[in-house]
């Protein structure tokens, strides 16, 4: 029976990465993608204005729902050959084929747990105390030009300026992006 268990963890395993879905360098170090190379998971953005959802990594797969707006950000947390599995800010998750996301960063402003219709300051200057460029509703999407790690820069129609980097979704916490 233990050479059963044995054979079967192996083989488990062996379906795992040789699924592609992930694997890891080394301990301590994050995953990556076999196919990509890439981390896993990473944010990327919808490259184009139609983007099928199929629920699972082929096209013989049904279409679960469709995005109708380019730029959104997505997460992506699995990869199979040129598929990858996708999760958006509301906590869908579905696949998607690699040739229809941008690694091009952007961001949604997030609502706070407290106020959902409040507008949320970008500043002139990463700091607090600089003068506000702009406010902005939740569910404003930019451009992530760059990230200290505490703040971005965002760029958009008629804005660009920082945001304490918690307020968005699209960039994960204490992320530096060049």
């Amino acid at each position: 029976m233990t050479g059963q268990r044995t054979a079967g963890f192996w083989l488990a395993l062996a379906l795992l990465t040789g699924a592609g879905l992930m694997r890891t360098e080394a301990a301590g170090e994050a995953a990556v993608g076999a196919q990509s190379g890439l981390p896993i998971p990473r944010f990327v953005s919808l490259k184009s204005d139609r983007v099928n959802v199929r629920a699972g990594p082929t096209k013989d797969h049904d279409v679960s729902w469709v995005y109708t707006r380019a730029g959104l950000p997505v997460e992506i947390t699995a990869e199979f050959e040129n598929w990858r599995r996708i999760r958006d800010w509301e906590g869908a998750e579905g696949w998607v084929y690699h040739s229809l996301l941008s690694g091009r960063r952007t961001a949604l402003v997030a609502p706070t747990a407290k106020r959902i219709a409040e507008f949320i300051p970008i500043h002139l200057a990463a700091d607090p105390d600089s003068p506000i460029a702009a406010r902005l509703q939740p569910g404003v999407l930019a451009v992530v030009k760059r990230c200290s790690g505490t703040w971005c820069r965002l760029a958009g129609d008629g804005f660009d300026g920082w945001i304490a980097q918690e307020r968005l979704w699209g960039v994960y916490p204490h992320e530096k992006v060049e």
